[in-house]
C-alpha cells in the first residue's frame, strides 16, 4: 500500500512552472533483519516488508515523518503562509481532521496544514476517481484493442 501526495501545479503570470504539484509516494512498509541465511543473503541483512494492516496510528506516523516534511521542502516559499489542506478519503485508518499530534506538527515552520475528508459519494471532488481511475480504464482500451488487432 502507497500514500501518494500531489497538488495543483502553481505558474507564474508567463506561464512558467513554479511548483510541479508532484510530492511523493511513501510506501507503507518496515525494514526488518532477515532470520535465517538464504542463497539471497545472510541472516540480518535487512529485508523491507510491506506493512499488512495500516492503522490510524501509521498513518499519523506517515503523515507526521514523510508527508508532512516533503510539503515543506517542495512547497513554494511565497505560499507557505497560504492554507493548504490534505484532502483524505472517509477509510477508516485516517486520522482526524483535529488528530493533536498532527495538529501542532502541521503547524511548524510557519506553514498552515490542515485535514479535511473527501465529501462522501461526490465524484466531482474525487481525485482517484478522476484521474487514477480513467488512466488505468484507458490503459484497459489500448490493451483492448491491441488484442483485438492482433
Amino acid at each position: 500500500m502507497f500514500m501518494a501526495v500531489v497538488a495543483r501545479p502553481q505558474f507564474d503570470e508567463n506561464g512558467i512552472e513554479l511548483f510541479s504539484g508532484k510530492i511523493g509516494i511513501f510506501p507503507f512498509v518496515v525494514k526488518e533483519p532477515a532470520k535465517r541465511n538464504s542463497k539471497n543473503r545472510t541472516a540480518g541483512t535487512l529485508e523491507t516488508k510491506p506493512i499488512i494492516s495500516v492503522t490510524k496510528d501509521i498513518t499519523r506516523a506517515c503523515l507526521i515523518e514523510k508527508v508532512l516534511p516533503a510539503i515543506r521542502s517542495k512547497w513554494p516559499a511565497s505560499d507557505s503562509n497560504i492554507p493548504i489542506f490534505i484532502q483524505q478519503d472517509n477509510a477508516r485508518p485516517h486520522i482526524g481532521v483535529n488528530d493533536l499530534e498532527f495538529v501542532e506538527a502541521a503547524q511548524k515552520d510557519g506553514f498552515d496544514i490542515r485535514l479535511c475528508f473527501q465529501p462522501p459519494n461526490n465524484p466531482d471532488l474525487n481525485v482517484l476517481d478522476l484521474g487514477f481511475f480513467r488512466a488505468i480504464q484507458s490503459l484497459q482500451y489500448q490493451r483492448l484493442l491491441q488484442m483485438l488487432m492482433n
